[in-house]
């Protein structure tokens, strides 16, 4: 018999990264950019989060001595560090240098996924471990800690409040960006630079400002759906195949943010007329 009550929970655990990644990518697309290194840029931010904690959690002899705060803090700051650092980068080379935006994004996945390979190898040999894996089980443990009251709902809590802090965060900041970007005049000037960018110019809008917060933003956004993966499968001990299996999430939120965009019909919902191209102020 189909148990709903596993299947639920499990599909909203697997379905977090993709809200990550997905919501990153359409904040960046409303500025005009088309950023088709969110992968690489997933793999950055995650991997950097795991230096952080990786370092913090083994400079203690017993890990339970780690304060938890620390614990959650230094993970998070350095993933979302690494995934601006993308972001810059990205803006540099596309906003600034006017390199082609798909030759630049597809770079940048390349990079983003030789960077962890190789830091994520020098994390195992530095570990000593005997299989390659990387066991990082009580920062792992804060993350995958539940809401204190889940208990109290029965299997309402169950299925929708036994997930780590994380999964809340994600919903919070797709709801947040939709009301942003649908209902407020930041939203509505941002959209409007990703549509015409030169109207947009003219009616006194820094067109290179919105362009480097919102892809910067995004970016940093994207990069937390990659150290949710890491913490929740990764890191504690998960069999390997499905680490590989995971692996692919990255790639899969880039092909969900472009079918979906390109499905709904609604206008608000389309992709800019600009996405993709330059902008050249001299040819306004």
């Amino acid at each position: 018999m189909f148990d709903f009550v596993s299947f639920i929970p499990r599909a909203i655990a697997q379905s977090i990264p993709l809200l990550f990644g997905s919501t990153g990518e359409i904040i960046t697309e409303k500025s005009g950019n088309l950023n088709l290194g969110i992968p690489g840029v997933m793999y950055v931010g995650g991997i950097c989060g795991v230096i952080g904690s990786f370092l913090y959690e083994h400079s203690f002899e017993d890990p339970s001595q780690m304060n938890a705060a620390l614990g959650i803090l230094i993970p998070l700051v350095c993933c979302l560090a690494g995934s601006l650092l993308m972001g810059l980068l990205y803006c540099f080379l596309t906003v600034t240098l006017r390199v082609n935006q798909n030759v630049t994004g597809l770079a940048m996945t390349t990079f983003g996924v030789g960077f962890g390979n190789f830091f994520g190898g020098s994390l195992i040999k530095l570990a000593g471990a005997d299989v390659p894996s990387i066991s990082l089980s009580t920062t792992s443990s804060l993350f995958r800690t539940t809401l204190p009251f889940a208990g109290s709902f029965g299997v309402f809590g169950q299925m929708f409040l036994s997930f780590g802090f994380l999964v809340y965060v994600a919903i919070v900041i797709a709801l947040v960006s939709s009301h942003v970007l649908t209902k407020t005049r930041i939203g509505l000037q941002l959209r409007a630079v990703g549509e015409d960018p030169a109207t947009a110019d003219a009616a006194g809008f820094d067109i290179t400002r919105y362009k480097y917060v919102a892809t910067c933003l995004g970016c940093m956004i994207a990069g937390l759906g990659c150290l949710y993966i890491l913490y929740l499968f990764i890191c504690t001990g998960t069999d390997l195949a499905i680490k590989k299996l995971y692996k692919m999430l990255p790639y899969v939120d880039t092909i969900v943010v472009l079918v979906i965009t390109s499905v709904r019909n609604k206008r608000e919902n389309q992709p800019p007329e600009s996405l993709g191209l330059p902008y050249f102020r001299e040819d306004r």
